[in-house]
């Protein structure tokens, strides 16, 4: 998600306290399960195979209208597995809302009709070239998949934004360059990287990981290393790339990536990223829980209220009126930034 934005602090016209009255982004897990086994996610692990249901939405029709909504993401698990895609792309098609795709882009040549005419932009998962992917995602011919998908998107909608984030790990960190070779190779319109999430428990993560499997994905000392040099040689080598926005990150925070595992290396007090997301997006779960992004807990629940209602419960207003980015845990480990603008 921080590929799409990076959050100032938040507009006043969005709130009446602390209740807000606009909410420009939602996000919305329409299938539990993942078709990858990705080394730095639980996902795939789950059992159950739920999905989201374009009836559902009907109740939160009014709500997204008086809420204002703007732009739709359509993620998961893997969205592209749910059957009733095309339905409710078509629901949001019809407000008028741009609609994003974040998907792992191993379906997007069988669903390629339907995401060409469903939606705006995709994002999809690139974890390196494409050795390095298959070996992370753990799924032979991921990458081949992937680009067979984007050529089958192209054909349909030669002018569609297709994009790329790269989630820096144990085992692509010194591969950055290359992986922004495979972004040109696969035509994508840009790249984004950010540090893996080692800290959090979300991502189906029953509780927080050990400190042993955060050693799996995060570096050592001597791989941090690999990382500051692989950086210093991205941002050298790749100059005209990053002035373009084809790398969607800047010098500096190309370096915080860097910074966030240097951290849990040295046990340092990590600094928050600029952030608003809670006052500006909300995330729909499967079970209908309603998160204010993907990292904090639950305030409400869209499938027994609206949206409306669900993002203005009593936990969800003394949530917003009490949270200091800043200072706050779960924000100052976060390494998925919101950044809306007035």
């Amino acid at each position: 998600m921080s590929s799409l934005y990076e959050i100032q602090p938040a507009p006043s016209a969005y709130l009446e306290g602390s209740r807000l009255t606009r909410l420009p982004i939602l996000l919305i897990s329409i299938h539990s399960q993942c078709n990858c086994r990705c080394v730095m996610c639980d996902i795939w692990k789950r059992k159950d195979g739920r999905e989201f249901h374009a009836a559902d939405l009907e109740r939160h029709r009014e709500s997204i209208r008086t809420l204002g909504v703007k732009h739709v993401v359509l993620t998961g698990g893997e969205p592209l597995l749910n059957r009733e895609l095309n339905a409710i792309c078509a629901f949001f098609r019809d407000l008028g809302l741009r609609v994003t795709l974040l998907t792992t882009g191993l379906l997007l040549h069988q669903k390629a009709d339907i995401v060409a005419a469903g939606f705006d932009d995709i994002i999809l998962s690139i974890d390196g070239p494409p050795e390095i992917h298959d070996r992370i995602r753990r799924v032979p011919n991921a990458f081949q998949s992937i680009q067979k998908g984007v050529s089958a998107i192209r054909e349909r909608c030669p002018g569609m934004q297709i994009s790329c984030r790269t989630t820096v790990q144990k085992l692509n960190h010194a591969h950055l360059r290359a992986t922004v070779s495979a972004a040109r190779v696969l035509g994508l319109t840009s790249i984004s990287f950010l540090a893996a999430d080692i800290s959090s428990a979300a991502f189906n993560r029953e509780e927080r990981w050990s400190s042993e499997r955060q050693n799996e994905i995060a570096l050592s000392g001597p791989e941090l290393e690999e990382l500051e040099e692989e950086i210093e040689l991205l941002i050298q080598m790749h100059r005209e790339d990053i002035d373009s926005g084809f790398i969607a990150e800047g010098n500096e925070k190309l370096r915080r990536i860097g910074v966030r595992f240097r951290e849990h290396i040295e046990g340092l007090t990590p600094k928050a990223p600029i952030c608003n997301a809670p006052w500006v997006s909300a995330v729909i779960e499967m079970d209908g829980s309603v998160r204010p992004c993907f990292f904090h807990p639950s305030m409400g629940n869209a499938n027994q209220l609206t949206l409306q209602e669900a993002i203005n419960t009593e936990t969800a207003l003394s949530f917003r009126s009490r949270l200091k980015i800043a200072s706050n845990p779960t924000c100052r480990r976060c390494v998925c930034s919101l950044n809306y603008p007035r």
